[in-house]
């Protein structure tokens, strides 16, 4: 009786969650009201006389209202420039073009299935939650393949299938901010870092690699502490498995002669391309080297996009060839096609978004928060790691009601991004902890976009699943990889060890 009163109050509680997240606008439209909200203030505190003085120039900043005429030729001038000129939206649709070629032609697919079903019995449950993270270099393929697919295994190595389905969830949607190659979504929160660090030091860049360390570090950590939680919390709930399988329905596509021999040659292009990067990196007078023989201002950091475009597409498109997903080059064409397809949504975000970001910067609300905002927190002598900390759970608490990982560092980072730098912490730094913090409570969130999907593959083995059967399952792993995540980071601090290969932890002015 008593743990069916603390289910009724989970579902309670998680249906009041998705209910506050429903009752929000779509994030674009929620940006739009954001941006008509910063004309408006914009004209009430320049009539306040509002101004802060600039921690670096010590020159006075006064807000400018957007409620003028000079304020409405800005804003029919620039909305074009605003959207185009967007940091994070070239990059992404570059970076995305060419992981959608080695998508659509089946290799990431090919992969994730290779990796798991070679794994031992033994080590099963590591190598699907390491799988589902490294199934995040592509979009939404570890959602549509591999949390099915986990269920699958599990049934055929004799375990409960919503195990396997719990660990690999856990690895695809806990271990979003993990990976050990640079992804789309890597490219997209860095140029939304920039844009926002720029409102405080218009010369500031941020590199899409800037995380690399920390992110393969945490690779390895989710896929761990992830297996225990599995084996030592997951699995003894769930016992045997008594219900009906359907022999036809579970059978694990093995990889066909075409695909083994595409992936092969794949191996071989892979291997070219990483020989012709150590040869233009190793030699003191490298190609790949910056002019003044630096590895950190190399063209090859300095355009990882490209470098990602060019690799996932060579490779994708000579699968494609060997396996004769692709038979012409209007195929490959139409893959790409289909890849620019999924950004659409994406695109009617940012245009609004960008309105948002860029009237914040032009009317300086944006440095006026940061500079009171900084003040405020340097009152409070709080220390880098208690307020990293708090920032940690500040963003895990927003994505329950707010599940787009870019909307939510869209309206965030502009506003701590700038604040965080006057206090000498690293915009870098900033994301990560972001990214921390979102990570760990996708997998609980009823507003993630993948969440509905999840809870009709859980119905397939148990018919009374719903929301609460979900977020009761992986609420240990979310409780958990935050826990976790928070001591590494914590440790990362007081070593004082760099984000990645451009990712310091400090911001000097």
């Amino acid at each position: 009786m008593e743990e069916l009163k603390k289910k009724r109050l989970i579902d309670y509680f998680l249906n009041g969650v998705e209910r506050a997240g429903n009752a929000l606008p779509h994030p674009a439209l929620l940006f739009g009201i954001f941006a008509l909200m910063v004309i408006f203030f914009s004209g009430i505190f320049t009539w306040l006389g509002t101004s802060v003085q600039h921690p670096t120039t010590g020159e006075t900043i006064k807000a400018v209202s957007l409620l003028s005429i000079e304020g409405l030729r800005y804003i029919l001038t620039n909305m074009v420039k605003n959207f185009t000129g967007f940091a994070p939206m070239g990059i992404v649709v570059v970076a995305m073009l060419g992981i959608g070629l080695a998508e659509k032609s089946g290799l990431i697919g090919a992969l994730i299935r290779k990796l798991v079903l070679a794994a031992p019995p033994k080590i099963l449950t590591f190598v699907i939650i390491l799988a589902g993270i490294l199934s995040n270099l592509a979009s939404s393929v570890g959602y549509v393949l591999l949390v099915p697919l986990g269920a699958i295994i599990f049934i055929a190595a004799k375990r409960h299938p919503l195990v396997g389905m719990a660990a690999a969830f856990a690895g695809v949607s806990g271990g979003y901010s993990a990976n050990l190659v640079i992804g789309t979504i890597d490219p997209l929160l860095a140029g939304l870092t920039e844009e926002a660090a720029q409102i405080f030091d218009k010369s500031y860049t941020v590199n899409p690699v800037c995380n690399y360390y920390f992110m393969v570090v945490s690779t390895f950590l989710i896929a761990f502490v992830g297996t225990w939680i599995t084996e030592k919390i997951i699995a003894p709930r769930f016992g045997e498995y008594e219900g009906e399988i359907d022999e036809e329905d579970q059978k694990i596509e093995q990889l066909s002669s075409d695909e083994k021999k595409g992936l092969r040659w794949v191996s071989i292009t892979s291997f070219i391309i990483i020989g012709i990067i150590l040869w233009g990196l190793i030699p003191e007078d490298g190609f790949l080297r910056g002019a003044d023989g630096s590895l950190l201002e190399s063209p090859l950091l300095k355009g990882v996009v490209a470098v990602l475009f060019l690799w996932a597409g060579i490779i994708g498109v000579i699968y494609g060839l060997i396996t004769k997903k692709f038979k012409s080059d209007n195929d490959v064409m139409g893959a790409m096609t289909e890849s620019a397809k999924s950004l659409g949504a994406y695109l009617v975000l940012v245009f609004f978004a960008a309105q948002f970001v860029e009237y914040f910067n032009w009317s300086n609300l944006g440095l006026i928060m940061a500079v009171e905002g900084a003040n405020g927190i340097k009152a409070l002598n709080l220390g880098v790691i208690p307020l990293m900390l708090m920032f940690v759970l500040l963003s895990g608490a927003i994505n329950l009601v707010m599940g787009s990982s870019s909307a939510k560092w869209a309206l965030l980072a502009p506003i701590f991004v700038p604040m965080f730098m006057m206090l000498e912490i690293s915009p870098e730094l900033t994301q990560v902890v972001y990214r921390i913090g979102d990570s760990a409570t996708n997998i609980i969130s009823p507003m993630m976009s993948f969440f509905a999907l999840i809870i009709v593959y859980f119905q397939k083995y148990d018919k009374n699943a719903g929301i609460g059967t979900l977020v009761s399952t992986m609420l240990p792993y979310s409780i958990i990889f935050m826990i976790s995540w928070m001591i590494l980071l914590i440790i990362w601090l007081l070593l004082g060890v760099p984000l990645g290969p451009t990712g310091e932890l400090h911001y000097s002015f």
